[in-house]
């Protein structure tokens, strides 16, 4: 299957805790389709209690079988990237907007949808044109369950069949007929 993988520049913005029982945390909010000359945690910018770190770059991988969830992506108000962390470490950066809503189910887990750079939507949509398949929509017609046509076993047995059939089952031998 055919994939591409982009890397992503993630940034995070810490607030100071509430209360006194809260902890500072990191959460992401922005990513950049330019890797910076930073180190991963580097303090990029402090303006009172706010600070902004330098996440690191993650792998943004794009699947050929997911380009139908990408152009859904593409076509909403507003495309974005899921950006998904563990104790202030990024763990996964997709675009499908499925896979980040499942992430976002998992309560210890922060998933944060950011704005999709420019740059980063070409390349997706360039993808898309590539590989994407379209898949026509089937709907299969149901066969009635009293059609002579059934192939299914009929849906009421006779007596006598029930009680060959649970007597099989029971390790009975079937009764004889006299």
């Amino acid at each position: 299957m055919p994939r591409a993988v982009l890397r992503i520049a993630v940034t995070g913005v810490s607030y100071p805790p509430a209360n006194k029982w809260a902890q500072r945390r990191l959460y992401p909010a922005a990513v950049m389709a330019d890797i910076p000359a930073f180190e991963r945690g580097m303090l990029m910018a402090e303006q009172g209690e706010v600070r902004t770190y330098y996440m690191g770059d993650h792998a943004l991988i794009l699947h050929s079988g997911e380009t139908a969830h990408y152009i859904d992506n593409l076509q909403a108000a507003k495309p974005s990237l899921w950006v998904s962390c563990d104790k202030d470490v990024v763990q996964l950066v997709t675009a499908d907007p499925y896979e980040g809503e499942a992430m976002a189910s998992d309560p210890e887990r922060i998933v944060e949808a950011l704005a999709m750079p420019l740059a980063v939507r070409r390349t997706i949509e360039a993808f898309i044109a590539e590989h994407h398949v379209a898949e026509e929509f089937y709907k299969r017609k149901r066969v009635p369950a009293t059609s002579t046509n059934d192939p299914r076993a009929p849906r009421i047995l006779s007596p006598d069949e029930k009680w060959v059939q649970s007597r099989g089952k029971a390790g009975l031998p079937p009764k004889e007929e006299t």
